[in-house]
């Protein structure tokens, strides 16, 4: 018996160092697509599938707030955590190391309520188009897919409608 327990609780400890261990790191290439192009494949990766998500609505509604936007993003049947999303102000925000996010009139995080669930994606409302894409280089720049602690994400997707600006980075596969 006390050979059995001694087994359980070795391999309970191995589980619990390896579980944030991170292992190899995975490879993550940031795919940046935007709004210009007329005709749109199917999504392959949950990014993608939320960024045309988010195309959508400013489509239908382009005086649709950064709040706005985000909230309703957060309700793509996708995204299968609960989530919310809340207003972040310039400065540092999560995902991006170091580096100090600025520039934009409004700004909305959305996010998990778990914490280790690799995803964080923002909606930015800028002055105008040329400012968007000015935020669309410094966010690809400085976008840190292992800013969460034991996970990391998948894959970085920035894109661009009228004057706001989508990003996210999350796990690729649709089927979560």
């Amino acid at each position: 018996m006390k050979k059995l327990l001694s087994v359980v609780l070795a391999g309970a400890m191995m589980a619990s160092l390896t579980a944030c261990g991170g292992g190899a790191a995975k490879e993550t290439t940031p795919a940046e697509t935007t709004v210009e192009e007329t005709t749109r494949k199917a999504p392959e990766t949950l990014g993608e599938a939320l960024l045309y998500d988010f195309e959508d609505r400013v489509e239908e509604n382009a005086e649709a707030t950064a709040q706005e936007l985000a909230e309703g993003i957060i309700t793509n049947e996708l995204i299968l955590f609960q989530g919310g999303a809340m207003p972040v102000e310039e400065g540092y925000m999560m995902g991006f190391g170091e580096a100090e996010i600025t520039g934009f009139e409004e700004a909305v995080m959305f996010a998990p309520m778990i914490g280790t669930i690799p995803f964080v994606g923002y909606v930015f409302d800028m002055p105008d188009a040329e400012s968007a894409e000015a935020l669309v280089e410094v966010l690809t720049e400085n976008a840190d897919p292992r800013w969460n602690i034991c996970t990391e994400a998948e894959e970085t997707v920035v894109g661009t409608a009228e004057d706001k600006v989508f990003f996210v980075m999350c796990p690729k596969s649709l089927e979560q």
